[in-house]
């Protein structure tokens, strides 16, 4: 623990579909979810417009129409989600030489590496805070932040959702212990919604009642390892230091369907296509991958996760499509033809050496989490999901999706100048002309086929 609050954490507020609402003025003030669009995609940020109507991220996009039918859906645009992210991301690395960024829209600061000296003292750095916040808010054309100041990065997390949206919130040093007692045990890093049912059987459900049982306790119910690191979380104890270099450990590709896929013959196109952008994104990290893992989950949402580990590393997309079909191989036919909801292809154990010998497996794994099991239906690497890979990140998704004419795409018209799709049906769209300058615009329609309009 430190004894000053030299750590921050910044959280840009509803990044998403705050950008949307900058770019788009008609939006402005007003509802907007971001994420997929069909049958069985998920909200991945909704504005808080949109939350008082108890709208929120990974809810199904279905539920989220039913609960806010007026607000605006948009399928996302990661260009734009990433040029305002590396803006942001540059303003904390010009502060300090120790950023370490947990996604596109936040990340920690080590203060006390800052390139000039700070003074330290909790007036000083919420001062700080505060001249970010500015800076962030005049560089990204009015985007918010939350910022959090803490003794380290668990309470620095903590007290920028403590203080949302766009506010600041110190954890004065020696003060965690009292700060954290009343809060949900579900603050504290790791504890998903298993653990919170298994500590909840407990008797626990706030971080006092964490703090009123022994360690001992806590490792004979969760383990050595979880247990000791819950127990002393409890208590605010985290030496975690910030790290910039810090490795990815995997790389995924995952589709959840319109219609279920039934059988081999639909599901192998659909590995081939993302082994080759899994094999991208390690070429472009400079990675080979000594593990490929397929994931497939069922119409009852029983997930089966098989992986295997070669002998050598590679960044092959046709070793990686290879292994991946022949694990699909593993599976039984009469499952697949239940139906198949979700695919995805991922592969782990990263490296910076190619290796030879890339087709002699080693050592082949197996993972199944039934339908209606705690996690099974839930965003990957969640508490009891079950899967062995994460899922891409929602801004990942979105990129990897994104087909043309969808709303919230950006246009181009020869006579009207830019514009944002409004909606399509019917081989029409509907679009607004406006920009983040101009303020509200009209509305348009036009054949999808018209040769003036361009999708940019």
């Amino acid at each position: 623990m430190r004894r000053q609050a030299s750590i921050m954490h910044l959280d840009l507020d509803a990044f998403f579909a705050s950008v949307e609402q900058r770019d788009k003025p008609s939006l402005r003030g007003k509802p907007v979810v971001v994420g997929g669009l069909g049958q069985r995609g998920v909200v991945s940020t909704a504005s808080y417009e949109a939350r008082t109507y108890g709208v929120h991220s990974a809810m199904p996009m279905h539920e989220a129409r039913r609960l806010c039918p007026n607000a605006a859906f948009l399928a996302g645009r990661f260009g734009a989600y990433r040029a305002a992210s590396r803006i942001v991301m540059g303003i904390l690395e010009d502060l300090s030489p120790l950023v370490e960024p947990l996604s596109l829209d936040e990340a920690f600061v080590d203060l006390a590496a800052a390139r000039e000296p700070l003074d330290l003292t909790d007036a000083s750095v919420l001062a700080l805070a505060g001249r970010v916040k500015a800076e962030v808010a005049e560089r990204t054309g009015g985007l918010t932040c939350s910022i959090g100041l803490g003794s380290s990065k668990f309470i620095a997390k903590l007290a920028s959702e403590l203080d949302k949206p766009d506010g600041i919130h110190l954890v004065v040093p020696g003060t965690e212990v009292e700060t954290i007692a009343p809060l949900s045990v579900r603050v504290i890093p790791g504890v998903g919604p298993a653990t919170f049912d298994r500590l909840a059987r407990l008797g626990v459900a706030t971080v006092a009642d964490l703090q009123s049982r022994s360690e001992h306790e806590l490792v004979r119910e969760l383990g050595r390892a979880y247990g000791t690191a819950l127990h002393a979380l409890a208590f605010a104890r985290d030496d975690r230091g910030v790290s910039p270099d810090r490795d990815r450990k995997s790389i995924s590709v995952e589709d959840t369907f319109e219609t279920d896929l039934a059988g081999r013959d639909e599901m192998i196109p659909r590995i081939v296509r993302d082994a080759r952008l899994v094999a991208q994104r390690m070429r472009a990290m400079g990675v080979f991958a000594r593990t490929v893992t397929l994931k497939v989950r069922l119409h009852d949402f029983t997930t089966w996760t098989r992986s295997r580990t070669l002998e050598g590393a590679t960044d092959s997309a046709e070793v990686v499509a290879a292994e991946a079909t022949d694990l699909l191989s593993g599976l039984r036919l009469e499952q697949l033809d239940q139906g198949v909801r979700l695919l995805g292809v991922g592969v782990s154990g990263l490296t910076t050496v190619a290796q030879d010998r890339l087709f002699e497996a080693r050592e082949d794994h197996e993972e199944v989490v039934p339908g209606g099991a705690s996690g099974s239906g839930g965003p990957a690497g969640s508490d009891g999901s079950g899967s062995s890979v994460p899922e891409g990140t929602a801004a990942e998704t979105l990129e990897r999706r994104a087909p043309r004419w969808l709303p919230g795409a950006d246009v181009m018209h020869d006579e009207m100048g830019p514009g944002w799709i409004w909606g399509t049906g019917l081989g029409r769209v509907t679009v607004r002309f406006e920009t983040a300058e101009t303020g509200p615009g009209p509305v348009r329609t036009y054949a999808l086929d018209d040769p003036a309009l361009h999708l940019l």
